[in-house]
């Protein structure tokens, strides 16, 4: 399975469109699009994938996703069981850069904003503080329409710009899946990882998926990524750890096997390297800074 295009058409009197979700879990599906996507989560957990970061999620995020950049939010388990009462909320807005007209970011006046959509092509989460204050400056977009939308929605961007607590997301090594030369292959090894890193999984498969062989295998994805193939999956399952561990649902070593470890040493090994500190550190900052 690739990264879907999902299409979006704007309804012919507005320049963006603004929707307010309510469903029993979120779309599950790796996907992109040309619109740019700020969404606020208001209800729902899970982990967060957007173009090779894997974080864990919860209410009150604020997301700013850029133009074609993958991204999927998958809730937790929870969420999928017969009888949950569970629901995934969230405010979202979807717009293409030239939502104003191609020259509009070329005007001085709004060199700040073109640069805020630039870093969006990594994706940025927001500090609580600012994702509050957005969210009600999206409910007033939600509402109203006309010239007042358009006002408040260019006062959302201009908070945007001025805030400083933000962190960047993926890596500017990633490529997006949806404009990788044409290839496919990358597609197929992306799907393949996050839905089987959990398990142990050997070069040869990956190779096998992207009809190569081991050593071509690795020399393409090099190329596509700027970073190994080990190096990816063990971010992969060092994000989704973060995850486990902030849940505080199981111990350590249960989070390194739960996350595609096969021993705990190598879990703190690839913890360490990744995060450049250890589990039960990472944990003790957590909760320090709550």
């Amino acid at each position: 399975m690739k990264a879907k295009l999902l299409e979006r058409r704007n309804p012919f009197d507005k320049s963006f469109t603004s929707v307010i979700h309510s469903f029993p879990y979120f779309l599950d599906i790796w996907h992109y699009h040309p619109e740019m996507e700020l969404v606020y989560i208001s209800k729902s957990s899970g982990t967060r994938f957007i173009g090779d970061s894997i974080q864990p999620f919860s209410p009150g995020e604020l997301v700013l996703i850029g133009e074609d950049l993958p991204h999927l939010w998958q809730n937790d388990q929870a969420y999928f069981e017969k009888g949950s009462e569970l629901k995934a909320e969230a405010i979202t807005i979807h717009f293409k850069k030239e939502f104003a007209g191609k020259e509009f970011l070329e005007i001085p006046e709004m060199k700040e904003i073109a640069e805020l959509f630039q870093r969006a092509g990594q994706g940025i989460v927001f500090s609580p503080e600012v994702a509050e204050s957005a969210r009600e400056l999206m409910l007033g977009i939600h509402r109203e329409s006309g010239f007042i939308r358009l006002k408040l929605f260019l006062e959302l961007l201009q908070m945007l710009v001025e805030e400083s607590e933000y962190s960047l997301l993926s890596t500017k090594g990633f490529i997006n899946p949806g404009e990788n030369l044409g290839d496919t292959r990358i597609d197929r090894v992306y799907s393949y990882t996050f839905n089987n890193f959990r398990k142990n999984i050997t070069l040869e498969e990956v190779a096998d998926i992207s009809n190569l062989n081991p050593t071509a295998f690795c020399r393409f994805f090099k190329k596509a990524t700027k970073k190994n193939y080990s190096k990816f999956l063990n971010e992969i399952r060092i994000g989704y750890a973060c995850k486990l561990l902030l849940e505080q649902k199981l111990n350590i070593s249960e989070v390194g096997y739960e996350s595609g470890f096969n021993n705990l040493s190598n879990f703190n090994r690839q913890f360490r390297n990744i995060l450049g500190l250890s589990p039960s550190a990472y944990l003790q900052k957590h909760q320090k800074h709550n």
